[in-house]
């Protein structure tokens, strides 16, 4: 326990009570004294005046200032301090004083949501700590201790004066309630983070950013998560109640996070947000123009708990991050590249070429996402084995139901990477977006379908998460998966097919000798490009190669939208020798085919004519938005207004219309959104707005355009304010 701080000072403000008993709560039973006469008191009945929680020293030791909210806000097994002023002084040896604190409608000692802590001559202590710090006047200073596992949420404080004249209890007054997070600098707290630049970047950061794009190409996007702004806590706490999540669970971070993860989509539960992949988003707002959760968040929590429209995989993984970072659990962001959706739950990832080479569009069922965002959370695992404890997977992306409800984990990055699939919960499920094999498949006129090509290197390419206190990506590969074909990746496959995974099922394939890949530059939207198909010979023979290349639009999830070329190629390669093939790809062939994030598909499908066997490959080309700008001039000074001008020029041929921006940046400005009716082809858009900083430090401007054409124009500019 720690002394009361030198710089907590009796403060002005105090709330006054009147003797009266409260019935909004069902409360315990307990006996009133008024109009009661026993007997005549020994000494002088004492009698609560006002209680001071003292939220602005406490909230700065908790690590909780920056929350937009007039309450106290404490974390789990760290002290906090309060001052009761009563109508006489204080006497230890005499007086006997109850602090009750209570959580729903219903409170219950025996679960957790009836605290009773004591100061006086009878001395009492439950789950949570109390200690009297010192007298002045007719002042008392309390240390009140919540324990490690309490429940989070938001308590109300009464005051009880038990004499032999009965109970006395303050009323229920809003300005004492307080609410109470998890406790990431806490050892005794199950989310306890050792690192404080972690728990910085992974608490107390409210910018971060998404990676998206594709494993070549990296590109990002800002994700304000704006977890202390106004109305967000309380947002994230009806999000627990409008999901009926028994009070009982809330002090049990695996507990919350499973039901997190269920509750941010709104499949069977009404939860936050509508998962949508159509391209049609005329009734919500498109997944590509959110440029943070704050605005989802308050939505669902103003619109009576009606799930807002629309999300995809990052605006999922974006709101989650926010929701359990404003609870105090250390959560961030992952995007895997080539992340597999198996729909058979078997390690393959089937594509099904037809007598031609293309793309059998009819019959591939499973897809490869491009890129799929989930999330990860740092916590003790109690109900596993120590060394499956720290990162945990979690995804509310609604993809297949577990335990009958549309979500998935935690479960143990740890586990994962070793092949230990038992474990709860929905190991698989992520197992198998990481290591699927790609499997190709030529079918003949009959529909007799062939083994032609295994790729067990695309999926689960590259897995990356923010760096701490960077922009920059962090690759983290490697503590999902161990080098491709080494020892321990053997044995990491062997472990899950032990643990129930399906075996692969099929012999390996003889080798070739000849490899083939696709190369090509960063591309922008709009342009002629040219794709590279380098062919490896690595024998001592000649070989003849005909290939057949396809290009597909393609969504982010890899479903395919529309063939837009088809282009035969033949090639001689001597031996030991490399031979670039090049393909020309002209706007006009794709532009009219593109769908939303402007992805484009290659598939190639070769053949060595002298042995008659077969080369495939594929790779997938984000084509780059045009360019949005973010300018500041002025003095960046607090209370000092500058000025912010955001502009973009249309690059295309075509009118761009129905055009949404939105410019937001926690702790500097709300989100500000306006609509254009349309951009003539080399128009331009400017948009400027006065900004008065209200608190100094660094300050991240997000803008994002998003029209029906043209998705992902996105850009960031970070600020210091003085």
């Amino acid at each position: 326990m720690q002394k009361l701080p030198p710089h907590v000072k009796h403060q002005n403000g105090r709330i006054n009570f009147a003797r009266s008993n409260t019935e909004e709560f069902n409360l315990p039973e307990t006996e009133y004294f008024e109009g009661v006469m026993a007997r005549a008191p020994t000494t002088q009945a004492l009698s609560v005046v006002s209680v001071d929680m003292l939220v602005t020293d406490n909230k700065k030791a908790h690590n909780t200032s920056r929350y937009q909210n007039n309450s106290l806000i404490v974390r789990r097994n760290k002290e906090f301090f309060i001052i009761i002023k009563f109508d006489r002084p204080f006497n230890n040896q005499q007086d006997n004083v109850q602090i009750e604190f209570t959580i729903g409608s219903s409170p219950d000692e025996n679960r957790g949501t009836y605290m009773i802590v004591s100061i006086g001559k009878e001395k009492r202590d439950g789950r949570w700590n109390s200690r009297m710090i010192g007298t002045q006047n007719n002042e008392a200073t309390v240390g009140i201790t919540p324990d490690s596992s309490c429940i989070i949420g938001r308590f109300c404080t009464f005051v009880t004066v038990v004499s032999e004249l009965g109970k006395q209890r303050t009323p229920r007054n809003p300005n004492t309630d307080f609410y109470v997070l998890f406790n990431a600098w806490d050892p005794a707290d199950v989310v306890y983070m050792p690192n404080e630049s972690e728990r910085q970047e992974y608490v107390m950061n409210d910018v971060g950013v998404i990676y998206n794009g594709e494993f070549n190409n990296v590109t990002s996007r800002s994700w304000n998560y704006g977890q202390f702004e106004e109305g967000i806590l309380d947002a994230c706490l009806l999000v627990l109640d409008a999901g009926k999540v028994p009070l009982m669970y809330r002090g049990n971070a695996t507990e919350v996070v499973r039901q997190a993860s269920a509750l941010m989509n709104s499949q069977d539960d009404d939860g936050v947000l509508v998962g949508n992949w159509s391209g049609d988003y005329s009734i919500g707002t498109a997944p590509t123009a959110w440029t943070g959760s704050i605005e989802i968040l308050r939505k669902y929590a103003k619109g009576g708990c009606v799930p807002v429209c629309f999300a995809q995989c990052w605006v999922f993984a974006g709101t989650l991050n926010s929701f359990l970072r404003c609870l105090g659990i250390p959560t961030r962001v992952i995007t895997n590249y080539c992340s597999a959706h198996d729909n058979s739950g078997n390690l393959k990832t089937d594509i099904v070429l037809d007598e031609a080479g293309k793309v059998d569009r009819s019959r591939t069922r499973d897809s490869v996402w491009n890129y799929h965002s989930w999330n990860e959370v740092y916590m003790k695992r109690p109900d596993l084995p120590d060394k499956y404890s720290g990162w945990q997977v979690v995804d509310c992306t609604p993809q297949e139901t577990s335990d009958g409800l549309y979500r998935c984990g935690p479960t143990s990055v740890n586990a994962i990477k070793e092949g230990q699939l038992s474990y709860p919960f929905d190991a698989r499920f992520v197992f198998a977006e990481l290591n699927s094999d790609v499997v190709y498949y030529r079918s003949d006129k009959y529909g007799n379908k062939k083994i032609v090509s295994v790729d067990t290197t695309y999926v689960g390419k590259l897995i990356v998460t923010k760096k701490v206190n960077s922009g920059a990506y962090e690759d983290i590969t490697s503590n999902y998966k161990y080098p491709e074909g080494s020892d321990k990746d053997k044995q990491t496959m062997k472990m899950a097919e032990s643990c129930g995974t399906p075996a692969r099922g099929y012999q390996p394939l003889p080798e070739t000798g000849v490899s083939i890949e696709l190369q090509a530059n960063t591309i922008r939207m709009g342009e002629n490009f040219k794709l590279t198909l380098n062919i490896k010979n690595q024998t001592s023979q000649t070989y003849n190669i005909s290939a057949t290349i396809t290009g597909c639009v393609v969504y982010y999830t890899g479903i395919t939208s529309s063939i837009f070329k088809v282009d035969d190629k033949v090639a001689s390669v001597d031996p030991w020798k490399t031979m670039q093939v090049m393909i020309d790809v002209r706007a006009l062939e794709y532009m009219s085919y593109l769908v939303e994030q402007s992805n484009l598909l290659f598939v190639v499908h070769g053949r060595i004519q002298e042995t008659g066997m077969a080369l495939t490959t594929m790779r997938v080309i984000t084509l780059q938005p045009p360019d949005l700008t973010i300018k500041v001039t002025g003095s960046l000074l607090v209370g000092k207004a500058f000025m912010v001008m955001v502009s973009f020029r249309n690059p295309f041929t075509f009118i761009l219309t129905n055009i949404q921006f939105r410019l937001e940046s926690p702790g500097l400005m709300p989100t500000k959104m306006k609509t254009y009716d349309q951009i003539a082809p080399g128009g331009s858009l400017q948009y400027t707005d006065m900004i008065t900083p209200q608190s100094p430090g660094k300050k991240v401007l997000i803008a994002c355009l998003d029209c029906p054409t043209v998705r992902q124009v996105t850009n960031q500019l970070e600020i210091f304010v003085q």
